[in-house]
């Protein structure tokens, strides 16, 4: 088992990803906020998930919330994998929160809400929010997106979970990736799933990571039937 690693200035958490964490100093910081950016069927849940599973695995409290899976269909594909959400659910260390984006807009007014009481009840770990795009189409202006974010990203801060928010791409540019976003997080990790030659393959890129010295690679991904997984020797060109 990979525990939590501990450097000099930081606590890593595992990420979950086989493969993805020698390549970011031993996993996310803990208490960090961490975005996939991705294009449709590029991984994105199933990568959120997956974090979540390694929390539960070790007995972590974890929340998934989400603005588009719904429930039932989201447990089949996981079980998929081999991952049975009910379990943890039975055991009280995992909740599923399906919201709407008006919904996480009352939050940030209330200052947490429901939301709030329950991760200080249950002592929450990790959470995703899945995804974050629709929540910015809430708001009309640049302006008013980046500061509704900003308010979000305080309200997770606050709780001091270990977070990751999906983010959904139409097609996915890392010169200018950062400046459609229009929000800080403390790391932007790229799911790519482009066709090459007619055939579909995918690969991950670290866009960055605070106060981590990562690889400058676009590497592999898999999926299979056993989740994510990254092999980071094989280099992948886009």
């Amino acid at each position: 088992m990979i525990e939590n690693t501990k450097t000099a200035d930081n606590i890593r958490i595992p990420s979950g990803i086989p493969g993805l964490d020698p390549l970011v100093e031993g996993g996310f910081k803990q208490g960090s906020i961490n975005l996939v950016v991705g294009t449709a069927g590029s991984g994105k849940t199933t990568f959120a998930m997956q974090f979540l599973i390694d929390g539960l695995k070790r007995g972590e409290p974890s929340i998934f919330v989400t603005f588009e899976e719904k429930k039932k269909k989201l447990y089949e594909d996981m079980r998929a994998f081999g991952w049975d959400l009910v379990k943890f659910e039975e055991q009280g260390l995992f909740r599923f929160l399906e919201y709407t984006p008006e919904q996480i807009k009352r939050v940030l007014v209330e200052g947490g809400g429901t939301i709030d009481s329950l991760i200080t009840e249950m002592n929450v770990k990790r959470l995703v929010i899945d995804s974050i795009s629709s929540f910015a189409l809430l708001f009309q202006d640049k302006l008013t997106q980046k500061e509704s974010s900003l308010a979000l990203f305080d309200l997770i801060n606050s709780w001091g979970c270990t977070a990751v928010l999906t983010s959904q791409a139409v097609q996915i540019g890392p010169d200018d990736l950062t400046s459609q976003l229009q929000f800080e997080v403390d790391a932007i990790i790229l799911l790519y799933h482009f066709k090459k030659k007619g055939i579909r393959q995918r690969a991950l890129e670290v866009l960055k990571m605070r106060g981590t010295q990562t690889t400058e690679k676009t590497v592999r991904l898999i999926i299979d039937q056993k989740g994510i997984r990254v092999n980071a020797a094989e280099i992948v060109t886009l």
